[in-house]
């Protein structure tokens, strides 16, 4: 496949030259002919599961409970402070408030170069957020966007991760990790690291089974290739299999409903997320194979999956190693090869690492004079591992589904379920809000695989009435200027647009099913106008009570500042930008109309999830809440790392414990 980048263009030429829209969809006319939307219970949608899924797993239950263990378990990080669930814990997203501010990271110039701000114009590292930070626009009228900007920033409220740190292998005997911290020129207090932050707010998991694509900007791609998030957009990506114990050959895989399991893979060797720089998956498996699940951490005896290989009140499960769990759980062709696989420290053997496009682990390591001082052979197991953590976790999120709500129950018949006033709001959401245009479905995202599978690409009419081709489930609502992140507009790290209906048109139909396995519905002309930058998955309003901030930069506080902000038409119209400015399209919504809007939106929250009883229950985790001091001042722990603050959610079972509380409440 021939690599194709945009960046030698100015993207100003290409909006004029290719018909590429940076600006704002409308929600007037999205999509043609298409009826009025109605209410739809969730509990009638059957959960995606790829369907070769039993090629690969012959106990699910066993690996839902591997999957589970994984995602909760602190020693998955680097660190072994920082589990999948440090950035989840809260309905499925995170609800710190300290340390949990990136500036714009993600902007680009014109040309569509990487033009990252590393200016905080909130607090910086450290910083506590409050309540009078948001809106992030502020505005002297919320429902007139062209009203005095009383302030403005383009930072992003999101989750703390790990510090930045080189790492250097496994000890060999504890096979602990060896890290040296490396200077971070923007996460850090007076030249002490702090914890760095990631550069899009977080999004719950909860129901994300149900997206066809997962991120913000779809880069978890649908089909699984048991490696990294990109799917069959990675050609080197494969996986060794062993019919017979000696019988050890590369393959490549891909398993179809499957980006959840691509999503997983990314976190684990982010040098945001996870991971100290340069960290492989065969090498995590290494650290984890031989440790109990979970030995850091209690878990309840009465939780829904773990609970049976509990030892509380000892911490982890009975299951004495994660390798017994995979043996259970997997195939034996995925790990029961004899013959230990070569690494030269040159490239990743069975895993990749997610950089949000910018691929340093590979140029770092060429640059490397002498190898790693330890490891440098891997067993079948351990270079399959990311095969084993993507795919269990998967399975594990899918049982995350929150179909007990008031709305559920409405759907199903029962009219007493809303109140009166969620009533009206509910009309308002299908009717004059025109929320469900994008928010429509029992998943309330347009971005499911119930609505987009067959249909991946889409024509809408513009606000200046010219028709666009876009992608399924992504839109720019004016959040932010389009340039501060393109969203499904980027590039993925082999050259190929994020963007399907940029890929379509770019590269063509032949091109676009090796990339993305399947034919495009729509065979996009070489000179029509396609909207992708700046558009983002839609996500779920499930739970949203539980999950602010709010966008995808964390910018809105309340319900209530998000209905504002779509009453008033979005914040960001860029009519200089191919003279085109295609609103959202203003509301005109009074006071009761956005109140009965809220309440409708808060009869989408299933008392399980804010209660964290069965399946939304969990193991004990131990988290950091920032760093001891405060955005001026922070303690060294002796190493140039800011010392932690720690935070501790207990473990619950089947019936739940007490609601935590929402985002700065």
């Amino acid at each position: 496949m021939k690599n194709h980048t945009p960046t030698s263009k100015a993207l100003t030429c290409l909006l004029v030259g290719v018909g590429l829209n940076f600006a704002t969809l409308t929600l007037q006319a999205q999509e043609k002919a298409e009826p009025v939307p109605k209410p739809e219970s969730l509990r009638k949608r059957k959960v995606p599961e790829p369907s070769n899924l039993s090629g690969f797993v012959r106990d699910k239950k066993a690996a839902i409970l591997l999957g589970k263990a994984l995602f909760w378990d602190m020693q998955v990080g680097s660190d072994n402070r920082t589990a999948c669930a440090s950035c989840h814990f809260h309905a499925g997203a995170d609800n710190r408030a300290k340390n949990q501010i990136s500036p714009g990271l993600l902007r680009v110039d014109n040309y569509g170069n990487a033009d990252p701000d590393k200016t905080f114009q909130i607090g910086g590292p450290n910083y506590t957020l409050k309540k009078g930070d948001f809106p992030f626009h502020k505005l002297s009228d919320v429902n007139n966007r062209n009203s005095t900007v009383i302030s403005e920033a383009n930072d992003v409220a999101s989750s703390q991760g790990v510090f930045l740190e080189q790492f250097g292998g496994l000890d060999p005997l504890s096979k602990n990790e060896i890290r040296t911290v490396t200077p971070d020129d923007i996460f850090n207090v007076q030249g002490v690291n702090t914890r760095r932050v990631e550069p899009r707010n977080t999004p719950t998991v909860i129901n994300a089974v149900f997206n066809l694509r997962n991120f913000w900007d779809g880069r978890a791609q649908d089909r699984f290739n048991g490696v990294n998030p990109f799917g069959q957009r990675d050609v080197g990506a494969y996986l060794w299999k062993a019919d017979k114990p000696k019988d050890l050959k590369p393959v490549r895989i891909s398993l179809n409903n499957a980006s959840l399991a691509s999503q997983a893979v990314g976190p684990p060797l982010s040098n945001f997320e996870m991971s100290a720089t340069g960290r492989l998956f065969p090498e995590l498996g290494r650290k984890l194979l031989n440790r109990r699940p979970l030995e850091l951490q209690q878990v309840h005896r009465q939780d829904s999956v773990l609970g049976e290989v509990s030892r509380q009140p000892l911490p982890g499960i009975n299951t004495s190693s994660y390798a017994d769990l995979i043996k259970k759980a997997f195939r034996p062709e995925w790990w029961q090869g004899e013959v230990n696989l070569a690494a030269d420290g040159t490239e990743p053997v069975g895993g990749a690492e997610d950089t949000m496009g910018l691929i340093e682990l590979s140029k770092a390591l060429k640059k490397a004079k002498k190898p790693r001082p330890t490891l440098t052979a891997y067993t079948h197991m351990e270079a399959n591992f990311s095969l084993f953590f993507g795919l269990a976790i998967q399975l594990y999120e899918a049982t995350l589904v929150s179909d007990q709500t008031p709305f559920d129950d409405y759907a199903e018949g029962n009219m007493s379920a809303l109140s009166e006033q969620q009533k009206r709001g509910l009309d308002l959401f299908f009717g004059k809000a025109k929320c469900a245009n994008c928010h429509g479905g029992a998943e309330f995202t347009k971005a499911s695989v119930h609505h987009i599978k067959n249909d991946r690409l889409e024509r809408m009419i513009m606000g200046d009435g010219g028709e666009a081709v876009y992608d399924n489930g992504f839109y720019n609502i004016g959040v932010r200027p389009t340039l501060q992140d393109l969203g499904v507009g980027g590039m993925d790290p082999f050259g190929f647009p994020l963007s399907e209906s940029r890929l379509s048109k770019e590269f063509g139909e032949k091109v676009f099913k090796q990339v993305i396995g399947v034919d495009p519905n729509i065979k996009v002309k070489t000179d029509e106008r396609v909207a992708a930058f700046g558009a983002f998955k839609t996500p779920t309003l499930r739970n949203i009570e539980l999950t602010a901030p709010y966008f995808h930069n964390g910018g809105q506080r309340t319900l209530r500042e998000v209905v504002d902000f779509y009453n008033r038409g979005g914040d960001f119209h860029e009519a200089n930008i191919n003279d085109l400015d295609p609103d959202v399209e203003r509301l005109g919504l009074n006071n009761d109309e956005k109140e009965a809007l809220v309440a409708f939106m808060r009869s989408l929250t299933d008392e399980r999830v804010r209660r964290r009883c069965a399946p939304f229950d969990h193991p004990q985790l131990l988290l950091p809440n920032g760093h001891l001091g405060n955005a001026s001042s922070v303690t060294n722990d002796g190493t140039g790392k800011a010392v932690d603050l720690m935070m501790q959610i207990p473990a619950t079972g089947r019936n739940g414990g007490t609601p935590l509380r929402n985002f700065l409440e």
